[in-house]
């Protein structure tokens, strides 16, 4: 609740780091489940750091300037043109750089795009928030639960991607179905256009480093090396060139760390181990399907999103992952079905879309409740159904 709420303006670790210590110090988990908790952890905190700096890089070099121009003249004019652009690339910003550029980098970007066409933003911005959940399906490096995840499943990089295709185009392409339909009278409406500015310089040496560390992702789950490690050299190699042309410095690298949530997500962790240790993994046990059947993955699917929308989709799936791993890869996927196109039924449901709100606040857009928990009744129920579907095709064709 202080995630959400964050009282007085106090970043999440406030209330986490001093949680943490006190179920160690109670007695609530033992100090060697903390330490195994934190070790299990480290690799995924790490990596989600240097994610964000290289996210941050490719914004200083350009890349998402670029991306708005390449918006605005697939556009043309046209809004509905430009809400297919912006599914586009925020699915595939955040399959490849993470959920968090696109709620942080893009939806700026989006903004402008917007403005100077002429279009109304509310389609477009809740795209960027919608998306930054559900197109986070498709790779383990997508989404901080993705990675939390990836281990017990048991899979590989590219076996984890290929099973998860089909239901992430499945997800996406239902929002975008719901988008059009919802957001019609938004669509259809379209004021003065301005002239299209020159198009900005594509940033190949940024544009070919992301490429690079992803094949690196691969390469490195082929070897059982970690992804943090591929992930810091593409932002390393980044930064030695933003760095020595002056394009950012290093305070603001540092900056785009977000330190205090990386505490909060080390922190949340060992008090989601204590309580799942003190009975509620006996509770849950109860509750979670047994097996691979499509009746067993829509129910583990269903609770993982129930579940993300009560206490948040990161704790949601600390909790699960080791109900669901005996059960094999094909129940943990379902659960990150769950907790990923779940979120964005409510406000609390993910990070993200916490994060989402506070950039609207700084264009003076305020997000209706009403509206916002509407669109996601007409998009989560059948975007989560259909894409337990396709997951169950996929572990019928490729096996589990």
């Amino acid at each position: 609740m202080c995630a959400v709420v964050r009282p007085f303006r106090l970043p999440e670790a406030a209330v986490a780091v001093p949680a943490a210590g006190v179920v160690i110090v109670t007695g609530a988990i033992p100090l060697a489940h903390a330490r195994e908790e934190a070790a299990r952890l480290g690799p995924v905190v790490g990596f989600l750091a240097a994610v964000l700096i290289l996210a941050r890089l490719c914004a200083d070099e350009g890349l998402f300037e670029a991306c708005g121009a390449w918006m605005a003249r697939a556009a043309a004019g046209r809004p509905r043109r430009l809400l297919a652009a912006v599914f586009v690339l925020a699915s595939a910003i955040t399959a490849v750089l993470s959920l968090d550029a696109t709620v942080v980098l893009l939806t700026p970007v989006v903004f402008a795009t917007a403005a100077r066409l002429g279009a109304r933003a509310r389609p477009h911005v809740y795209a960027c928030a919608h998306l930054s959940n559900t197109a986070s399906l498709l790779l383990p490096v997508s989404n901080l639960t993705n990675l939390l995840a990836f281990t017990a499943s048991g899979l590989s990089f590219t076996r984890f991607a290929a099973l998860m295709v089909v239901p992430w185009l499945v997800a996406v392409g239902t929002e975008y179905v719901v988008f059009r339909r919802h957001f019609a009278v938004d669509l259809d409406a379209a004021g003065p256009c301005e002239d299209p500015a020159e198009a900005p310089e594509v940033p190949m040496f940024a544009l070919v480093m992301v490429v690079c560390t992803l094949a690196g992702f691969v390469v490195a789950s082929a070897f059982g090396i970690e992804p943090v490690w591929a992930a810091t050299a593409g932002a390393l190699v980044l930064a030695v060139r933003t760095l020595t042309r002056r394009r950012t410095t290093v305070r603001a690298l540092l900056g785009s760390l977000s330190l205090p949530f990386l505490a909060f997500v080390l922190a949340l962790g060992i008090v989601v181990r204590a309580v799942v240790d003190n009975g509620l993994a006996d509770a849950l046990g109860r509750l979670v399907p047994d097996g691979t059947s499509l009746p067993a993955l829509l129910g583990v699917a269903a609770l993982a999103a129930v579940l993300a929308n009560v206490i948040n989709n990161l704790p949601a799936v600390l909790v699960l992952v080791p109900l669901t791993a005996p059960a094999g890869s094909g129940a943990v996927l379902a659960v990150l079905l769950g907790v990923n196109i779940g979120p964005n039924l409510t406000y609390a449901g993910s990070l993200a879309t916490l994060l989402w709100r506070r950039i609207l606040h700084t264009y003076d857009t305020d997000v209706v409740l009403k509206d916002f928990t509407r669109l996601g009744l007409m998009t989560v129920p059948t975007a989560l159904s259909l894409a337990v579907v396709a997951l169950w095709g996929s572990l019928q064709v490729l096996g589990g």
